[in-house]
């Protein structure tokens, strides 16, 4: 029996989370997208702002609104605008999962709000400081717990790219620390213009600088690799491209590095546990060659590096859709 599936909001990744399940033959099996919550607003926008993307083209299938009812294809969806969760009929739907995409609610007390309601578990679609779990696909799936983990969350792009790749160098090389830079395309939380704010690099605009910036990737590695809690530091620098990211990642190590090593381990990763979600590439390519590229982490074999004691390794990837199929996998797999 398929799962019943809520989208709660339904920006960037609501809309991409949506694509990655109807366009995968297994997901739109096993997941049934029962309810969109796009909050408050004319929900006919709902149907062309899905349609038509400026980011991932124009969805190839019939789009259209009948009665607060989303119709892609043959698939009908029911939209609602409602801004109180607790005021979603997520009982009535007999909804399993709600995938919080809000970005609002990240706090388990927040998104308990949907249990309250009547689903039956939360994914939250960024990293959170009290959820019951965190799961970095193809890292720990294995701690799940349907039984006692209600509320999930699986981290955020950044995440999902580095913390594989972390895992791998340290299993191989026993890390003893790391630093990383995330060279992240701008997002919807940044402005277009400049406009005065708390976070002043960030109140500049998006579209005209590099700016520098946190990452909510380095709140939650001590608790995935507790081994490498405090050896790990890391960065944003935001950079106007509307999408894929690049991770810069330096690490030493207490067994000895080499170029070649680096890159086996690499190999060795993407046709083991780590397949479809760590892939390795030895071409020349730039940023717009991964977009659609559904890994959590491409890595740039060409890239790799070593020098003194200090390992060097770029990884690419699709912060929307990449992101998005790792939460469509999770809720297609989670047992």
């Amino acid at each position: 029996m398929s799962k019943k599936i809520a989208i709660n909001g339904f920006g960037r990744i609501g809309k991409t989370f949506l694509r990655a399940v109807l366009s995968d033959p297994v997901a739109s099996q096993e997941l049934d997208i029962v309810a969109i919550n796009s909050g408050p607003g004319d929900v006919h926008l709902t149907a062309h702002f899905f349609k038509y993307d400026s980011s991932m083209g124009t969805y190839p299938e019939q789009v259209s609104m009948e009665n607060n009812v989303l119709c892609v294809g043959g698939k009908r969806i029911t939209i609602l605008t409602e801004s109180d969760p607790l005021q979603l009929p997520w009982k009535t739907l007999e909804v399993d999962w709600v995938v919080e995409a809000t970005g609002r609610f990240i706090l388990k007390k927040d998104v308990e709000q949907h249990l309250h309601a009547g689903a039956k578990a939360v994914l939250i679609t960024a990293p959170s400081s009290d959820p019951d779990c965190t799961i970095i696909p193809g890292v720990n799936d294995h701690i799940f717990d349907k039984t006692i983990h209600k509320v999930v969350s699986l981290g955020s792009c950044t995440t999902n790219a580095l913390v594989p790749l972390l895992h791998v160098l340290h299993e191989t090389f026993s890390l003893t620390s790391a630093a990383m830079t995330t060279v992240h395309s701008y997002t919807n939380n940044q402005v277009l213009l400049d406009v005065p704010g708390i976070d002043v690099r960030r109140s500049r605009a998006a579209a005209l600088n590099m700016i520098p910036t946190t990452t909510g990737a380095m709140k939650v590695i001590g608790t995935l690799l507790p081994e490498l809690a405090g050896k790990v530091s890391g960065l944003s620098l935001r950079v106007p491209v509307a999408k894929v990211s690049f991770l810069d990642l330096s690490f030493t190590a207490k067994e000895q590095l080499s170029k070649d090593a680096i890159y086996r381990a690499c190999v060795k990763a993407q046709t083991g546990a780590l397949k479809n979600i760590i892939e390795v590439t030895d071409k020349p390519l730039v940023s717009s060659d991964f977009a659609g590229n559904s890994h959590s982490a491409i890595v740039d074999g060409l890239l790799i590096d070593h020098v003194e004691g200090i390992g060097k390794l770029f990884a690419w990837y699709d912060n929307e859709w990449g992101y998005s199929c790792r939460l469509r996998d999770f809720l297609v797999n989670c047992e």
